[in-house]
Order: structure tokens, then C-alpha cells, then sequence
């Protein structure tokens, strides 16, 4: 009796072990580089995605976050899903732009200025993103919004020549062009190196959202921030298609679901930054300031000008766009 209650107990322990071990494999992990430093709301956003997909699955798939560029570099995300070294990514959307001018949409100046606005320039661009996304083996999750861009400089800009001249920091194809526009000299500086390169004198001026300049402390670097609400540039989370078709259909489901919320979530969240950011970066002394009549008539004439260039560029994805749009 004595000998088979041991032998049931050792088979009873076998059964045991080979189950966790069935449900250890079948789980799956997916490494998911992002560009931004935790704090950053779209980290944190993300965050919660990979928690909702993690419960929505019971575990079977997670998501293993590495921000700030830890795992790859912000230019080389995108790559890295579409050649499968990374299922999933995170980048800014406009970072694409020389491939195709239509996922730069959103980075045209004075196009979309504030959150309605950039909600209906989503609802038409995405369609356009959607497809030439679809081209390279990959599929779009969500998209989210930083604030309105303002304009970051270490002294007072009271009209467009008076950036002539500037070290300006450009993350883009369409903000270097801006910066060569109005005369300035665009120089590429990621997040994570604003700091340093405002110390080293490479850049002395820059436009980004109050996120980032609240969380890089611009107040050490800068004394003016120009409410001037140029633009609401997206960033999007995509996944590589065989990834995600090797999920079985529940799972797909959830990581569609979850996508559809932290979409939701995300742009309540930027809305909320915007208003919290710039009154940190006011309560650390950065003058807010705005903007002249004559700063702004300047530069929507130079916004103006780029958006022609742009809907030529675009072609036919950005006609379809911009008709869509208006």
C-alpha cells in the first residue's frame, strides 16, 4: 500500500511537471523595441497594451517591452520588424517619409493643429498607411498622437527671420525642410540626446511637443516655449504579418482588441499631456509664450508652401488623403 501510494504521488508529480512544462512552450514572448524613455506617456501607454494582451490571453502571449532605443535605435525599429528580428515596434510615423510623402501627412505644418483635426487627418491617412504598410510584410495596431508641436529657443521669436541663422534640431525629412525654409540649420538629433546637444551648442533652438521638452528638462537649456501648435505628429505600433498570423484567431482577436484601446487610451492621454506638460515647463521657469500675428502669418505662408511640395511628392495616395481630409 505503502509503495503505491509513492508510486501514485511520483506519477501524480510527473503529470504535474509535464503540464507546466506544455504550458511554459506554448506561451509566447515577443520583444518589442520602442524609442521613448519610460516615463514618456507613450511607453506608458504601450505598457498597458502588453498588460491587456497578457491578460487577455491568460499569459500565452506577453509582451517584453525595451524602451528607450535599448534594444534597436529609433531609425532602425521599423526595419527590424518588417525583417522579423522583432515582431512587434514602435516609431514615429513621419520617420517614413522619404519612402513615401503620405506617412509624413501628419507632419505637415498647419495641416492639422489641433485634436479634432488630427483625428479626421488619421481617419484618412490610415487607409493610405495601412496599405503601404501591408507592402512590406507588416500591419498597423494603433496610432497615437504627441500634443501640439511648439517652438523650444533660447531667446524670444517675434517673426520667422528671426530664426535665420539657428542650429535647429530636425527628427524628420519634413522638419529639415521646414528649418532649411525659414533659414535655419537643421541638425538630427534624437530624444534621448537633446540635453547634450543644446550643451555642446550642436542645436539652439527645436520644435517638439511639451512631452518631450518636460521630460528631457528643457528649462536647463531654453528659456521660451512658443505656443505656436504646428502640428500633431503620430507615433504607430506595427506588427510583422507572419507574427501575427502564426497566433491562432483568438489571439489575433485580442491583440486587435487591445490595439483598439490603447488607441482610444492614447489619445485621452496625449490630450491630458499636453495640459500637464506645459505647466510643468512654466513652473520650472520656461517663459510661455503666445505667438506673434506676424511669427504666425510667416509661418503658415512657410507651411503653405511645403504642403504644395508635399501634395506633389505624395502623388496620388496624397490627393486621395488630402480629398478624404477636407
Amino acid at each position: 500500500m505503502r509503495h503505491l501510494g509513492l508510486k501514485l504521488l511520483v506519477t501524480c508529480a510527473g503529470v504535474a511537471a509535464v503540464f507546466c512544462f506544455a504550458t511554459t512552450v506554448s506561451a509566447t514572448t515577443w520583444d518589442m523595441p520602442t524609442p521613448y524613455p519610460d516615463k514618456t506617456f507613450h511607453t506608458q501607454n504601450i505598457s498597458q497594451f502588453a498588460d491587456d494582451v497578457a491578460e487577455a490571453t491568460n499569459g500565452e502571449l506577453k509582451i517584453k517591452i525595451h524602451s528607450a532605443g535599448s534594444l534597436f535605435k529609433h531609425p532602425e525599429i521599423k526595419n527590424a520588424v518588417r525583417g522579423r528580428q522583432v515582431p512587434v515596434g514602435e516609431f514615429f510615423l513621419s520617420l517614413l517619409s522619404n519612402e513615401n510623402a503620405a506617412f509624413g501627412a501628419d507632419s505637415q505644418p498647419f495641416l492639422a493643429t489641433n485634436y479634432d483635426d488630427a483625428e479626421k487627418l488619421w481617419a484618412a491617412q490610415k487607409p493610405v498607411i495601412t496599405r503601404l504598410l501591408e507592402k512590406q510584410g507588416l500591419i498597423p495596431l494603433f496610432s497615437v498622437p504627441w500634443p501640439p508641436q511648439g517652438l523650444y529657443t533660447k531667446k524670444a521669436i517675434n517673426t520667422v527671420d528671426d530664426l535665420k541663422g539657428i542650429k535647429f534640431r530636425a527628427y524628420n525629412a519634413t522638419l529639415e525642410k521646414f528649418a532649411n525654409l525659414v533659414g535655419a540649420a537643421p541638425t538630427q538629433v534624437e530624444v534621448p540626446d537633446i540635453p547634450q546637444a543644446f550643451a555642446t551648442g550642436r542645436v539652439e533652438a527645436m520644435i517638439t511637443s511639451p512631452s518631450t521638452g518636460a521630460n528631457s528638462k528643457a528649462w536647463d537649456y531654453i528659456t521660451t516655449y512658443t505656443d505656436i501648435q504646428a502640428w500633431l505628429p503620430k507615433n504607430i505600433v506595427v506588427v510583422n504579418q507572419r507574427a501575427f498570423r502564426k497566433l491562432d484567431q483568438q489571439t489575433q482577436e485580442a491583440v486587435m482588441e487591445a490595439a483598439a484601446t490603447a488607441e482610444q487610451r492614447g489619445w485621452e492621454m496625449s490630450k491630458k499631456e499636453t495640459a500637464t506638460k506645459t505647466a510643468i515647463l512654466k513652473d520650472n521657469g520656461v517663459k510661455i509664450v503666445t505667438p506673434s500675428a506676424e511669427l504666425m502669418e510667416g509661418l503658415k505662408q512657410v507651411g503653405a508652401e511645403m504642403l504644395k511640395d508635399w501634395e506633389k511628392a505624395a502623388g496620388n495616395d496624397g490627393a486621395k488623403l488630402l480629398q478624404a481630409y477636407r
